[in-house]
């Protein structure tokens, strides 16, 4: 039995970037060895091994053959045959298909290293095709390294356009697309994962509303917000200004087709109806306050704090404006509903004052920044 490490961690300890996480292939070893030796098998269909100890994942070495249509129509081979280079050779990208054994060496068979000099993203055989996720995957590579400099190499790329035009990418289920997407998100460069599925015809065929409205301005004008904010703390913020330009009606169509998270699907919904109105030349009193209340500053002011967050991104104006934002939120929350109540108001009568009260403290704070 012998143990390499492989796939991403490799990949970026090449890079020198940080280790997420390790992933293990055995080769030359049974599910019974391993789970003798203590390992835990997660699912019973699928080669993977929890370590006794670090929890990492240990993959029995294995090939694939193409089964059906999608990215689970495969027969899998993993008795103890199947060599080191078999296993990877199944893998998306060169720079994915690398190992490194007990003693530090580099095992390249399909000329990783090289890729990573060049920059290059490659795919490693024509097996490619077999799986569509590996087209959201690239795309989200593409993104994740845009900063080093990182392309898809010519043949992966028009590969990879052959493959929507197939419609592979129509078996991908929604929950899988989201996933895909949210890393992307977390990653960084979400603008870039766009061109990429823009450029092969992925994003018409799973986001024909953005596809219509994503073209090269929408692109630099969402990288130059994106070099303000730190991406995996402020992925729901990002998803905001990823899709700002679509409507009501667009949203809610995403919606049903993706089941978005609902976190993320408030906070876009928010974003959308406020963030045109609040410009220094549209802003009220009342819009102010209905944001407040849609917000639900009383009981849930992280809504609130995480819109201003979005909003100040988009430039100077909203920066000054979304501190102006906070300050007035803080002192409205202070208006005290029970010298309301002690004053004889009951019922709606409540709510009425309490908002003459709010949009007081509104236009005392803006003076005279509102309109006449």
């Amino acid at each position: 039995m012998k143990v390499y490490l492989v796939g991403g961690a490799v990949r970026d300890k090449l890079l020198k970037r940080p280790i997420k996480e390790c992933d293990y292939v055995v080769v030359g070893s049974t599910p019974a060895e391993l789970i003798s030796l203590g390992y835990q098998q997660v699912g019973n269909d699928f080669p993977v091994f929890l370590h006794p100890k670090t929890k990492d994942e240990y993959a029995l070495a294995r090939t694939e053959r193409k089964s059906g249509q999608g990215y689970t129509g495969f027969i899998c081979d993993f008795t103890p045959e199947v060599t080191l280079e078999e296993d990877l050779v199944r893998r998306d990208l060169t720079v994915n298909a690398m190992a490194e054994d007990e003693y530090g060496n580099i095992i390249d068979p399909f000329n990783g290293q090289a890729d990573l000099k060049r920059k290059l993203l490659r795919h490693v055989s024509d097996a490619f095709c077999e799986d569509p996720l590996r087209i959201l995957r690239v795309a989200r590579f593409a993104a994740r390294y845009h900063y080093l400099g990182f392309t898809i190499a010519p043949e992966t790329q028009q590969l990879m356009q052959k493959m929507v035009a197939k419609g592979e990418i129509n078996t991908l289920t929604k929950e899988r697309i989201w996933l895909e997407i949210e890393k992307s998100l977390k990653d960084g460069a979400i603008n870039v994962f766009t061109d990429v599925l823009q450029q092969i015809g992925a994003l018409q065929a799973l986001l024909p509303k953005l596809s219509n409205k994503w073209d090269k301005a929408a692109s630099n004008q969402l990288a130059k917000i994106l070099t303000n904010i730190q991406h995996e703390q402020e992925p729901i913020a990002i998803f905001c200004l990823w899709l700002q330009k679509l409507d009501t009606a667009d949203l809610k169509q995403l919606s049903d087709t993706f089941r978005f998270p609902n976190s993320y699907l408030d906070a876009l919904m928010l974003f959308n109806e406020f963030s045109s109105k609040l410009s220094t030349y549209q802003a009220t009193s009342k819009v102010v306050l209905t944001l407040f209340d849609k917000t639900d500053l009383w009981r849930r002011p992280e809504r609130l704090k995480l819109f201003l967050r979005t909003f100040a991104l988009l430039g100077d104006a909203e920066n000054v404006l979304a501190e102006k934002l906070d300050q007035t939120a803080k002192k409205v929350a202070l208006v005290d509903v029970q010298a309301i109540i002690k004053q004889g108001f009951k019922g709606a009568e409540i709510k009425e004052q309490l908002d003459i009260l709010r949009a007081k403290v509104i236009e005392e704070v803006f003076g005279n920044s509102f309109p006449s």
